[in-house]
């Protein structure tokens, strides 16, 4: 009788141990979708505070040229390197201090269709080192020369010139973009850029950005436009 008592005893007590593992399961399952939800909102949350930033893509560090591509500049920028300090900052958002040429650092790739690689994009316009070197070499307006040797700083300004150049050059793009920004067509110009930065709406690597560029640079062509007149008023 005893040992009938005890093994149905056993078989209580694993039965109630069970029963709380299941309870404490299915709480910690519970706990966990709610964390998980609670994330999902403040990434959400997050992501709006950076479409809302963007809208407030800082100003160019050059002066003077054309508001419209100016303001294509901008848009650019917000999509590439969407950070406080857009000039100083590498892939992966770290930022350097020396810009008296392109940083030149290879940071691996973590996402997207190139994970496993390293790219060497740096600045406000994400610029490759071979693409730095090519268009400085073509359009940097004050290079630094030591015998046959040339230097490009890459300081905030020149990032600025040599982009605005670039874009300016119909012959570069095969039309003239300034034209086309006139005439309205933002998405066009967007499609035509989109190898080049690729994350512009029409390339590769779409973010959380892309889909409000076109709403982004008529918001700041606006501000643009209105410098412009200011600066002419002067």
């Amino acid at each position: 009788m005893t040992h009938f008592s005890n093994r149905n005893n056993n078989i209580n007590s694993n039965g109630n141990l069970w029963l709380k593992t299941i309870f404490i399961l299915i709480m910690l399952s519970g706990l966990t979708t709610f964390l998980l939800k609670d994330k999902k909102i403040e990434l959400k949350k997050a992501s709006q505070q950076i479409i809302s930033n963007i809208y407030h893509s800082p100003p160019l560090t050059m002066e003077g040229g054309n508001p419209h591509l100016r303001a294509l500049m901008r848009t650019i920028s917000a999509s590439e390197a969407n950070f406080l300090n857009p000039y100083h900052v590498i892939y992966g958002g770290k930022y350097v201090q020396n810009l008296t040429r392109h940083p030149d650092v290879c940071v691996t790739i973590t996402k997207g269709p190139n994970e496993g690689n390293c790219t060497t994009a740096s600045g406000r316009y994400q610029f490759l080192n071979t693409t730095w070197a090519e268009k400085a070499a073509k359009y940097h307006p004050q290079p630094s020369t030591f015998f046959v040797w040339k230097e490009y700083s890459f300081e905030p300004e020149y990032q600025d010139l040599v982009l605005y150049n670039w874009l300016n050059d119909s012959q570069a793009w095969g039309t003239d973009i300034k034209e086309l920004l006139q005439q309205g067509q933002i998405d066009e110009v967007l499609k035509l850029l989109s190898p080049t930065w690729t994350s512009l709406g029409y390339g590769i690597e779409d973010n959380v950005m892309t889909r409000h560029l076109p709403t982004i640079y008529h918001k700041i062509l606006k501000e643009e436009l209105e410098q412009s007149q200011k600066n002419y008023e002067l």
